[in-house]
């Protein structure tokens, strides 16, 4: 029992994050809002947290079942995502150093503050940034590999267990990201985020070309 607790633990964990990737997740986060609070950070990084847990979980119990309603396949799904991200990072990278630092105005309130950064929290903080569709294909690629004996408890339980572990590490990287940045310091901060800017654009070209090359198959062993 305990060895099955472990091994779909370990199962979902090891197959979502690196694909997730919550170190670099937080230091986007960190360059698409640069202003933010810490109480504002705590806010996100929760958000983010939750959002992301809310799109993993219904990706590996029903997303198999809702991209088959609509017709879309996972080698679509990966193109039209791919150009989401890759878009995304160009962009980041694009950005002036200086182009959100101390000319964002402040909102009338505190409540209109937030329910934006509420809004940016969904999109695109948690998805594409955080939540792309490179885990959300792995993520339905693991909920259609289920046990063939059906699912128990223990199961349930390694996936509760494994999602406690992702978005935790998901918050804390989001909710810290801003003290790294201090060790690093403007200069290091920068180099940083330029870095993960460019792996954001790569990984968004890499997940167009893994959808491409899928369709392109399917059309061979169609035409065969």
């Amino acid at each position: 029992m305990l060895n099955q607790l472990v091994e779909t633990t370990l199962l979902v964990v090891a197959g979502l994050f690196p694909v997730i990737n919550p170190p670099a997740a937080g230091f986007i986060v960190l360059s698409l809002v640069p202003h933010a609070t810490p109480a504002e950070r705590a806010y996100l990084a929760r958000a983010i947290s939750i959002n992301s847990l809310i799109i993993l979980l219904a990706s590996l119990l029903i997303g198999a079942y809702v991209l088959s309603f609509f017709g879309i396949s996972i080698p679509v799904l990966r193109v039209a995502g791919g150009l989401v991200i890759a878009f995304a990072g160009w962009t980041l990278l694009h950005t002036p150093d200086d182009a959100d630092r101390g000319t964002e105005p402040r909102m009338a309130s505190d409540a209109a503050r937030k329910a934006t950064l509420g809004a940016k929290a969904f999109y695109p903080l948690t998805l594409p940034v955080t939540v792309g569709p490179g885990s959300i294909a792995v993520a339905i690629a693991l909920g259609t590999g289920r046990p063939r004996t059906g699912i128990s408890i223990i199961n349930v339980i390694g996936v509760a267990v494994a999602m406690i572990l992702l978005c935790g590490s998901i918050y804390l990287c989001v909710r810290f990201a801003g003290h790294v940045e201090r060790l690093l310091g403007p200069i290091g901060t920068q180099v940083a985020m330029r870095l993960f800017a460019f792996v954001l654009f790569c990984i968004g070209i890499q997940i167009i070309w893994l959808g491409l090359d899928q369709l392109f198959e399917s059309v061979r062993l169609s035409v065969q």
